[in-house]
């Protein structure tokens, strides 16, 4: 397993931007497919976005596209999400995640990860 620390997570208001940055205790980081996931009260969690092993292949939840970015550095161990145009809606805790494998593919279910950060509070006034 992983060990994963997410950080960069506040109150901001409507429109702002933020970063939240996950840091894996692992040797060799590239050999894991990561994601965010977040979770607000009452619901379920929800996958937001995911990158593939070599950071060559990300996918995106239907409502953050075009509004959130993920990226990795696999020299630094770290993967982060650039979050824009913030709503309300986004108010969430987030959580990153990691599954074993050099896929291609972005796995979607939160059930396909093998390894969970403690989650970042994220939360966006109006």
């Amino acid at each position: 397993q992983v060990q994963l620390v997410e950080s960069g997570g506040g109150l901001v208001q409507f429109g702002d931007s933020l970063r939240l940055s996950c840091a894996a205790s692992v040797r060799t980081f590239s050999n894991y497919g990561m994601a965010w996931f977040r979770q607000a009260p009452g619901k379920e969690r929800d996958f937001v976005a995911g990158i593939n092993w070599s950071g060559t292949v990300t996918n995106y939840a239907d409502s953050v596209k075009g509004r959130f970015t993920i990226s990795r550095d696999n020299a630094e161990n770290r993967v982060y999400l650039q979050m824009s145009s913030l709503k309300p809606e986004d108010t969430a805790i987030y959580y990153c995640a990691a599954h074993t494998g050099r896929l291609n593919g972005i796995r979607t279910r939160a059930g396909s990860y093998d390894s969970w950060g403690q989650g970042t509070q994220v939360t966006v006034s109006s």
